[in-house]
């Protein structure tokens, strides 16, 4: 499986958002990550609809929305309307888990369920068959620039399990948090096939172009198992 890189823009210059989005694609980038946070589920305020609504102008690539928010079912058609390829809730603040995905579903775009670093995997057992996308946060959301939680390797390398135990192929396992040259070989080594980027590609010193280049290449290292991580401290996204 290819390893896609999705840098994060909590971590870009929005004083240049386009510009800084369209180097991204330019360089390399698969998807472009959208961390989206209510000052209520986590303890930050960014972004909603309308700066959405900028990536997609911005670029082809596929948008990925995360909603780190409270009641994200009355968003879904604001972030879908916007340009979302991909929409991911939280498990935590979604007590109708099914019916969520179904309206994301029927609003066009794929669905995605995401798990804080101590929910169990077991609480996404059930709708494994209906997601396009699993997303496991190896920080505690709502900042950038946190270390990556090392246990976070095993949950992911489970889900990995769960994901082939099931015949899940299809479905895209995204890692945010802590990813950078030092954690992306083991990450993407445990079976993350999307790897969220954010201050490790858009701060790199060198650029956008050469935070990704150095991004992708630890990661596909580490999937053919030839690095061990933990050489550079963590600069990621949550």
């Amino acid at each position: 499986m290819t390893v896609l890189i999705a840098p994060s823009i909590l971590s870009a210059d929005f004083g240049r958002l386009a510009e800084q989005v369209s180097e991204a694609a330019e360089a390399g980038a698969d998807w472009i990550h959208v961390d989206v946070m209510d000052g209520h589920f986590v303890p930050n305020i960014t972004i909603g609809p309308a700066v959405t609504s900028a990536v997609r102008a911005a670029t082809d690539l596929p948008v990925d929305v995360h909603l780190m928010i409270e009641e994200p079912d009355r968003y879904l058609s604001a972030f879908a309307d916007a340009g979302a390829d991909y929409i991911t809730v939280h498990q935590e603040v979604c007590p109708h888990l099914h019916r969520t995905i179904e309206c994301m579903r029927e609003l066009g775009v794929h669905p995605g369920v995401t798990l804080n670093p101590a929910t169990s995997l077991e609480t996404l057992a059930e709708v494994v068959p209906e997601v396009d996308l699993a997303l496991i946060m190896s920080v505690n959301p709502g900042f950038g620039g946190q270390a990556y939680i090392p246990s976070s390797t095993d949950k992911i390398r489970r889900l990995r399990a769960m994901l082939d135990e099931r015949g899940s192929d299809g479905v895209q396992l995204q890692v945010d948090g802590g990813v950078n040259v030092g954690t992306a070989g083991e990450v993407s080594g445990a079976g993350a096939s999307v790897l969220v980027a954010g201050a490790a590609v858009f701060k790199h010193p060198e650029g956008i172009s050469e935070g990704i280049r150095l991004v992708r290449r630890a990661a596909e290292q580490g999937r053919e198992g030839l690095v061990q991580v933990g050489a550079e401290p963590a600069d990621g996204v949550g």
